[in-house]
């Protein structure tokens, strides 16, 4: 199971931080996904982390703004969110999939396990 947290209401230009528990064992035989949703639209790729922890890819919203990390000893998957904008409001999902290829996939198909999800709201 995946457990996300973190989100919550920061200005434009702030940062947060997003974590993703993990239970169960093997995390680091997955690769770790951050997905959003925004109102009325499809929920959409944010960042991965490749299982083996050396690879990392970025939605084009995203790149030069957020990180994706890992700590395979805590079960965690982070997501460090820096200079936001009121575009990057949205619910925020974690997921994994097994041993998945690299680049990743980045639609929603396929993978493992989903976690529910946290709010992330920016005021401009």
């Amino acid at each position: 199971q995946l457990q996300a947290s973190g989100g919550g209401l920061v200005q434009a230009g702030g940062s947060l931080r997003l974590s993703c528990a993990a239970s169960g064992r093997s995390f680091n035989s997955y690769t770790m996904y951050w997905f959003r949703q925004a109102p009325g639209k499809e929920r959409e790729f944010v960042a991965a982390r490749s299982w083996s922890g050396f690879g990392e890819h970025y939605g084009d919203s995203v790149k030069g703004r957020f990180t994706i990390s890992r700590d395979n000893a805590q079960n965690t998957v982070y997501l460090q969110m820096n200079n936001l904008k009121p575009e990057d409001t949205a619910v925020y999902y974690c997921a994994a999939k097994w041993r998945s290829s690299w680049p990743p996939n980045l639609t929603t198909d396929g993978m493992d396990y989903w976690g529910k999800g946290t709010q992330v709201t920016v005021s401009s």
